[in-house]
């Protein structure tokens, strides 16, 4: 088994993200395969760096759209002045989705569950102990006792990656909220009513964030099913986050 394989494989086993690119036709090296990760480096050679750097935006997008399909590029011949040109299958493995759910309140749990089923994996931060606790998020794959803003500024954040805020408290939405508009995230949602939602993003502006990026944030969160119990407003949540994934929202 080759080394390139085997990091293929093992990243797919460990569900990392990665895209592959491998010359179909062309002048030269037919079949070479170059892996790409999300933060653009690459394993493995194709012969010619000017199409290596040249194919990684679109490897990059088909990492998070799982779409599979053949690219061509023209660059420059080394030795002569004309350009030669290739054609690359490009495929993209993209991780599970992630939902990362900030406040361990009554919908968390039941929004915990929703996801599980749908086989998000799904962390839940909150600074307050008493309420995030194993008893009460058994299904969660990872549950954080800290600041959401702390944790979030240190971790990779991206395009299969959804965050749901429901702390109800501008010290910790807030900051959340910043941290989270400035990556490229699947879904942004944050709890509160129509009202809350626009003092929110007025604070929001005040403290520099654009406007552009304040429409990112899905608020009232979750589709109009007239939910009002903590189970109703999870699914209408979770709906949401996957009507968005789906591009149909």
């Amino acid at each position: 088994m080759g080394e390139l394989f085997k990091q293929l494989k093992a990243h797919l086993e460990q569900e990392q993200g990665l895209a592959t690119a491998t010359i179909v036709q062309g002048p030269d090296h037919i079949g070479s395969r170059l892996l790409i990760y999300p933060d653009g480096t690459t394993v493995g050679q194709l012969g010619n760096a000017e199409l290596e750097t040249a194919l990684i935006p679109d490897a990059i997008a088909a990492l998070w759209n799982t779409r599979a399909s053949v690219h061509t590029y023209t660059v420059s011949q080394q030795s002569a002045e004309q350009s030669i040109h290739y054609e690359v299958f490009i495929e993209g493995f993209p991780p599970p989705p992630e939902l990362i759910i900030v406040g361990a309140g009554h919908i968390a749990i039941s929004l915990t569950t929703f996801a599980k089923a749908l086989h998000y994996r799904v962390t839940v931060i909150d600074a307050r102990a008493t309420f995030a606790t194993r008893e009460r998020f058994p299904h969660a794959d990872e549950l954080i006792v800290a600041w959401p803003d702390e944790i979030l500024s240190q971790r990779p954040l991206y395009p299969s990656t959804a965050i749901v805020v429901l702390t109800h408290d501008p010290k910790f939405d807030e900051p959340t909220l910043k941290i989270a508009l400035s990556r490229h995230m699947g879904y942004i949602g944050a709890i509160g009513s129509r009202q809350t939602a626009e003092e929110r993003a007025e604070r929001l502006r005040e403290q520099g964030t654009p406007a552009h990026q304040l429409q990112r944030i899905h608020g009232p969160i979750g589709l109009n099913i007239g939910a009002t119990s903590p189970e109703e407003i999870a699914l209408a949540i979770m709906a949401e986050i996957v009507a968005v994934r789906h591009q149909k929202q």
